[in-house]
């Protein structure tokens, strides 16, 4: 028989109204930044609300991770050390950390968990801090299945691997361009994303190849279909990423890759969510529909020819709505199925090959009547960035989450008893006499 493996979902909460909604929609963990030294500086939340969420996350047996995954300086040791302590009394599952010089203080006994940041792409370096008492690992983006699948082999420790969002153009801790630009570390929580900015690139002759290119920035992961090869690697922890992102995008990502995990574990016993509690979600996920760039696999079957840049914008696309059809000064027709709703924001390449977004002001069939004036062409491709209905959607109550309790109520000597046993194990007895 095989053994059991406890497999996670976590999701990115930049706050903690959004933490509760990642639990609510189905995450079985979540990480959030603390008040200070995580790698995103406008992510901090106060103490009074880590509690908070951790408070409401136990109650399903979920868990909170607190990144606290910048290099400190040394004049910081002793704050990051009382720091540490709060998390602890408030009951924080673990830190996510970059810096080792963390695991050489005074700390309480807080389970660590190693960063991406701290560059995990071998077995040896996972096997080294597997050694030194990490519990658990963040695997970097860039390794293949192949390469995962070979660490998992060499190590005990769970490992954890980005499954969706944003991706770095360098290895993850390991990007300088922002530091050397500006002076803003990546490292320090503060990167100035200089991958996401327009480049021309010229050869040695002087002849201009690509000009005012966004040439370093990447498409969105997105391993939504690679879930099941994955977990039979050895991955235990499906990482979200997004500490930025807001409310909207948060439940739609955790609530489609809980729905797809689930499918996966009805037919794989073997595995199974790692917290408790069943999410009823009431709307249809779709991740086409939250911000990405386009999507990619990005080096899970190694270098393949598989586009991985967006080289036109480093915005969001959104999703295919279809090509013009035909179009006057004032509106243009859509060749598509996709219904356009009132309030959509759709977005194109225009003639210059620059990006540009219009925002709809009203829909009559096909026909759209855009809020302002804009040149765009038969045969251009649309894609819609702002779902109006979609995000209207989310602005309000989309999920529950239930615990299945079994109850049996049974007559005892002079009276009854109400016995109550949650899916957890935990259970009680009231008595009441007649």
């Amino acid at each position: 028989m095989k053994t059991v493996r406890r497999i996670e979902l976590l999701a990115p909460a930049k706050n903690v109204e959004i933490g509760q909604q990642a639990i609510l929609h189905g995450a079985d963990a979540v990480y959030i930044g603390a008040p200070r030294f995580g790698a995103r500086s406008t992510a901090g939340n106060s103490i009074a609300d880590l509690a908070r969420l951790i408070d409401f996350a136990h109650r399903f047996d979920a868990r909170v991770y607190i990144t606290l995954n910048t290099i400190l300086r040394d004049d910081e040791l002793r704050d990051a050390e009382r720091l540490i302590h709060e998390l602890y009394k408030i009951e924080s599952d673990a830190l996510i950390v970059q810096d080792m010089g963390i695991t050489r203080l005074d700390i309480p006994p807080i389970a660590l968990h190693a960063s991406t940041q701290a560059d995990n792409r071998t077995p040896e370096k996972v096997k080294f801090l597997e050694q030194c008492g990490f519990s658990q690992v963040v695997l970097a983006r860039e390794l293949s299945l192949g390469q995962i699948n070979e660490i998992a082999r060499s190590v005990q420790v769970p490992l954890e691997v980005f499954v969706h969002g944003a991706l770095c153009v360098s290895y993850s801790g390991q990007c300088y361009l922002s530091e050397a630009m500006c002076g803003r570390s990546a490292n320090r929580g503060k990167c100035a994303q200089y991958c996401r900015l327009p480049y021309t690139l010229i050869d040695g002759k002087g002849n201009v190849i690509a000009k005012d290119k966004h040439l370093l920035s990447l498409r969105d992961l997105n391993q939504s279909d690679r879930l099941e090869e994955l977990l039979d690697a050895g991955v235990s922890s499906f990482k979200i990423e997004g500490r930025l992102k807001d409310m909207a995008y948060v439940k739609n990502c955790t609530a489609y890759y809980r729905q797809e995990l689930d499918k996966i574990f009805k037919r794989r016993p073997e595995y199974r969510t790692a917290s408790t509690g069943h999410s009823s979600i009431e709307f249809t996920p779709r991740l086409e529909k939250s911000f990405n760039r386009g999507f990619t696999h990005y080096f899970l079957d190694g270098r393949t020819p598989e586009p991985i840049a967006s080289p036109d914008t480093p915005k969001s696309l959104g999703e295919y709505v279809g090509k013009v059809k035909q179009s006057d000064k004032n509106t243009f027709t859509i060749a598509g199925l996709t219904p356009i709703h009132n309030g959509d924001g759709l977005c194109f390449a225009n003639n210059k090959g620059e990006f540009e977004g219009v925002r709809v002001n009203r829909v009559e069939g096909n026909r759209i009547f855009p809020a302002s004036r804009i040149e765009i062409t038969p045969h251009t491709v649309l894609y819609r960035n702002f779902d109006f209905e979609f995000d209207k959607r989310l602005s309000r109550p989309s999920a529950d989450r239930r615990i299945d309790v079994e109850i049996t109520l049974y007559a005892v000597p002079g009276g009854y008893a109400l016995y109550m046993k949650d899916e957890c194990g935990n259970h009680t007895t009231i008595r009441e006499d007649a």
